[in-house]
Parts: structure tokens; sequence; C-alpha cells
């Protein structure tokens, strides 16, 4: 082990129970995308107190978090997620992200300089939805970067995460109220329009490939049964393996919605929620350093089914410009998986707080690797 990757290991672990508080901190107060005006402000604090040139609330967003040390040639963007789930909190562990990245800028913060590396930070808000990746990478936020990483708890270890590209959308339709018992005829039944829609989603699905995923709520429907609803609202995703697959995928669904507004006649409005997400495409240079890095730390990557369909991640947009890992870690929390209530609580056991130490060193030894390896710089 070079003395730079000892040197950065022993500075994290030195910060090990700060970076173990940060998570669990974060973890006890979830706060929604682009509302994590908390956790941006922790992340933000501890990295000033590491040495970092910090701005807060950057990029139009309020809870973007900038930080930078060093200035050498070659730059490394370690990615902090830091917002919640509605309902049921860090489902997704952006605790353990936010911390680890945090982690990893600390192992980094002395040694850039030597190293020839500037190590940016970014606090990068709204993953669950919002796009927050997408509107910094839009902004400039990526300009220059060689490597972009970042690690993601899940309940089991993958190099890799198979991200698939997705787009959101709000549905509305706006029919007729009308007494249900007494002048039913007189109504136009915006209920209906939705369930007309949801039955062909579910006929359509069977035309889909194994990859495509269409799944979605009714988060308005009526306010009484014997009213006849005059405006029925929903939320819909619709995902697939690439984004040239998504959007006539995406089409094939909106038609099913305009089915709903024929058949009833309600007026139906669509609206786009947050940027389209791309798939995610690792770097085989990047992810090789990775995995010599994890495994030394003692981490271990199951052999998993090849029918394994991975989320969607705003990581993916930043992919398809700037070489990039999204490793994730393993909870072994089986069988309890990510969105669940049962992963929110595996998030901040022994193996989470392992996972932020592996997670950070981890990254801050392979922005080492990226410095130091001939061949790792040539290829960034």
């Amino acid at each position: 082990m070079t003395t730079a990757k000892e040197a950065a290991a022993r500075r994290i672990r030195a910060a090990a129970d700060d970076l173990i508080a940060l998570s669990h901190r974060i973890h006890a107060h979830p706060e929604l995308a682009f509302e994590e005006h908390r956790a941006s402000r922790w992340v933000a604090d501890a990295l000033s107190e590491a040495g970092f040139e910090v701005r807060h609330g950057c990029y139009d967003l309020p809870t973007a978090v900038e930080a930078t040390v060093g200035t050498g040639p070659i730059h490394v963007a370690i990615c902090a997620e830091y917002d919640a789930l509605p309902g049921i909190g860090h489902a997704c562990g952006h605790n353990v992200i936010a911390a680890a990245a945090v982690g990893a800028g600390i192992g980094l913060a002395a040694l850039a300089d030597e190293l020839g590396l500037t190590v940016r930070v970014l606090g990068t808000p709204a993953e669950e939805g919002g796009g927050g990746k997408v509107l910094m990478l839009e902004q400039g936020a990526f300009d220059g970067v060689h490597a972009a990483m970042m690690v993601h708890p899940a309940a089991v270890e993958m190099a890799a995460m198979p991200g698939l590209a997705v787009t959101q959308f709000e549905v509305a339709y706006e029919g007729k109220a009308a007494h249900a018992g007494a002048y039913p005829e007189l109504g136009v039944n915006a209920a209906d329009a939705m369930t007309v829609a949801q039955v062909g989603i579910g006929l359509l699905r069977q035309q889909t490939t194994a990859t495509d995923r269409i799944h979605g709520i009714t988060t308005e429907s009526g306010s009484a049964p014997n009213v006849i609803p005059d405006t029925s609202r929903g939320r819909w995703i619709v995902r697939s393996d690439s984004l040239d697959a998504l959007r006539p995928l995406r089409r094939r669904v909106h038609r099913c919605f305009e089915a709903g507004a024929l058949a009833t006649g309600c007026e139906l409005t669509t609206t786009q929620v947050g940027p389209d997400y791309a798939d995610l495409r690792p770097d085989h240079d990047l992810l090789r350093l990775w995995v010599a890095n994890a495994t030394a730390l003692g981490r271990r990557f199951p052999d998993l089914p090849s029918s394994v369909v991975g989320a969607a991640t705003d990581m993916g947009n930043v992919s398809h410009v700037v070489p990039t890992i999204h490793p994730m870690l393993g909870l072994d929390c089986g069988p309890a998986v990510n969105h669940q209530p049962e992963f929110t609580a595996a998030c901040i056991t022994g193996a989470a707080d392992r996972a932020v130490l592996d997670g950070a060193i981890g990254m801050a030894w392979t922005a080492v690797d990226v410095a130091l390896d001939a061949g790792a710089r040539a290829a960034v």
C-alpha cells in the first residue's frame, strides 16, 4: 500500500466517530428533495473544518454544496446525497452516502496538492426525483472533472449498479361533479378515467421488455362516495434501459392516459416532474480500481443473477459526460431492500457505519490510484 493511501486511511479512521455521528444525525432528521437545509449545512460545515473552500447554496440550488481543496491538474469529484423519502425517511441510505463523501474528502484534503489532485466534494440535492445532479451538471458543477464517484448502500454488494433511464410525470383529469345517486348521468367521472388508464398500462406491460418498468400512484380521486369525482390526479414513473428506449415507451404510456380521457370525456393534463435520468454507464478503468480497493478493505462481491434490474439515479447523467463509478455497499440486511422501512432501520446499524468508513476509504484510495497510476491518469 502506498504511503498516500495509508495517510488517507489514517485521517478517515481518526474522524470515524464524527463521520458516523454525521450519518446518524442526517438519518434522524430526514429532509425531502430540495429541502435538505440542515443536512447540506452539516456537510458543508464538516468539509470547511477539514480545510475545504466551501460554497453552500450554489448552482442556483439553495441546498447544493461545493467544497474544493487542492490545485492539481487531475480533478476528482466525490458526490454526496442527503435527501430522504416521504413517509419512510432514509430508506435509501443517503445519510451513509453523505458521510462517506465527507470522509473521502477528509482523507484526501492534506494530500491533494502532493498527489496533483483537485478534489471537489459536491453536495447534490434531490436525487429522489428532483434531479439535483442533472441541474448542477447543466450549471457547470462537473466542468473539468476527470473522474466522478460516489457510493450507495444496498442489501448486497455490487461493483456497478445496472441503473435504468427514468422519466417522471404528473397526470390530472378534470371531469364534472354530480350526485352519484340522483344524477349520475350529469357527471364526467375523473376517477374512471384514471382506472381506464391503469387498465391500459396493465395490458401494455405484456408487450414491454424485461427491463421496462411502469409504476405510479393516484394522489387524488374524489372526496365522497356519493359525488362523481370531477378531479383525479396521479404521479407516474417510466423506466427503461436507455434514454433511446425510454422515449418510445413513454409515448406508449401517455397514450394509455389519453385513452382514459377519450373514454370518459375528461380533460387530461400531463406535467413533467424533474429532468429525465439517463442510464448509468460505469467507467471500467475506475471500476477496476474501486474493486481492488474494496477487496483490500475486506468487501466481497457475490455473484448476482443476470436478471437483476437496477433502479435509477441522476448520477447516470453525469456518467454520460464524465468517467463515473457508483458502487453499492452491501449492508447484509436481507430480506430488507432499498425503499422499505426495514432498510431505513438498517442504515444506522453497525454494517451501515462500516459502509461509511469503507466507502470513504475506498473512494479516497481510488482517487490516489488515479493520481499515481500512469495508466489510470491516461484513462481519465
